[in-house]
């Protein structure tokens, strides 16, 4: 059987675990720039406040009905969502838990008798609540797919379920099925949705776990649907994955706190996304094999923003792997005088890295200087701005003023994280 772990309005219940005043009152929180509502209490939906939805918008109804609102402080919820991830290996083993999410993780419960399994759900969210202070609810089910509807439930009706749904019978199955709309199943989309709906009349879960697979290879994506309906039918297609597994990409981007016209600052922000995404890349022992930039320019068009065919990107083969942020920089940092133009208002930036592989079987090269000594640098480095915080060692590339960094004018302490913000009792 499988279960996942979904932290209930994850960034509202990371700011109220140290504003015990806010339990049962409407929070919400922003996106980047404090531009949109990405997290919201029970109350502030019942309020009427709007998902993702400008925070503009929804500022009437915040006001009058005096819900408290926060700036993302991903500090606070990175560390917690540690917590929270730790407590879970810690309770059925680190080769047990696939962290799918900064807020959810999924479980494999094999080892756990099938009648045993409603208990053991409700242990660990105890559990969880009591070693983190960060409520969840879990979905328990033959099949990922089949957890995720379990989840959705147990968290639609918290009086009932007490957030904790198993789906260990076909009759229990069958009915939750029958309440999910086509829409809310993990892995259909908005546009399939409502092609299953006006084309084939599927309404719910239920209708389409009835489909057969060669209609599913056909209408809903090939495999990919293929596997979706064996899921809604309990069988498991969707495996565990490791926890040691590395990515194979990684990117840092970000919204520029104010629109940016010269390239100086824009050299900075890449600079800094490449020095984040290298600490990444060496925190799972990896290096780099080609970088890419990107950035995003012009104003909003029609409540989107506008790519300029110009401006969509561009990548470097390295001519070795490298995890080295001086090596990274040097190579990103002329990929965006590349990608400069002057005129456009540039909104955003980011930089990826791939062609990833264990920086122990870097491939050799008779005709460049082994650099593995910059490695010893690089954790140097690592180890004192974890310790100190805020890029106490900076490479200058990446500027000191960064006016171009994101607003977030309702931003909490980072009380986990800095010694001068820690939660002060009087």
């Amino acid at each position: 059987m499988k279960a996942i772990v979904d932290c209930n309005s994850f960034y509202c219940s990371c700011e109220r675990l140290f504003k015990p005043g806010l339990q049962s009152k409407p929070v919400v929180v922003l996106s980047n720039n404090d531009g949109c509502i990405v997290s919201r209490t029970d109350e502030a939906k019942k309020l009427g406040v709007g998902m993702a939805a400008p925070y503009y918008q929804n500022k009437e109804i915040i006001e009058r009905n005096k819900v408290a609102v926060f700036s993302s402080n991903y500090n606070l919820y990175g560390d917690l969502s540690m917590r929270v991830m730790d407590t879970l290996r810690e309770l059925v083993g680190k080769h047990r838990v696939e962290v799918y999410s900064v807020d959810e993780a999924f479980l494999d419960l094999a080892m756990i008798p099938d009648e045993q399994l409603a208990t053991a759900a409700v242990q660990i969210k105890d559990t969880v609540e009591q070693w983190t202070g960060i409520e969840v609810s879990i979905g328990v089910a033959p099949t990922k797919v089949l957890s995720k509807v379990a989840n959705r439930l147990a968290k639609k009706d918290k009086k009932d379920t007490r957030c904790v749904l198993v789906l260990d019978t076909e009759d229990k199955i069958r009915n939750a099925l029958l309440k999910t709309d086509v829409s809310n199943i993990w892995g259909v989309g908005y546009r399939y949705s409502v092609k299953l709906k006006e084309r084939y009349s599927i309404y719910n879960a239920w209708q389409l776990s009835r489909m057969n697979t060669v209609w599913a290879h056909k209408n809903l994506g090939g495999v990919v649907g293929v596997r979706l309906i064996k899921e809604l039918n309990g069988e498991p297609c969707k495996e565990m994955k490791n926890p040691l597994e590395t990515k194979k990409m990684i990117a840092t981007t970000r919204m520029f706190g104010i629109p940016i016209h010269d390239l100086p600052p824009l050299k900075e922000a890449v600079a800094t996304y490449t020095t984040r995404a290298a600490e990444k890349l060496r925190r799972q022992n990896c290096a780099a094999g080609f970088i890419n930039v990107f950035v995003v320019t012009n104003e909003k068009k029609d409540g989107q923003y506008e790519y300029n065919p110009q401006t969509s990107g561009t990548h470097i083969s390295l001519p070795a792997p490298s995890s080295c942020t001086n090596e990274l920089i040097k190579y990103a940092v002329p990929l965006m005088e590349k990608l400069y133009i002057k005129g456009p208002k540039y909104l955003k930036a980011g930089v990826m890295l791939g062609g990833i592989v264990p920086d122990t079987s870097i491939q050799g090269n008779l005709f460049t200087e082994a650099k593995n000594n910059n490695r010893k640098l690089m954790d140097a480095i690592d180890n004192i701005n974890f310790s100190q915080r805020d890029d106490v060692l900076k490479f200058a590339t990446s500027g000191t003023s960064r006016n171009w960094k994101m607003r977030q004018e309702m931003h909490s302490p980072r009380y986990t994280t800095r010694w001068n913000e820690l939660f002060e009792i009087s």
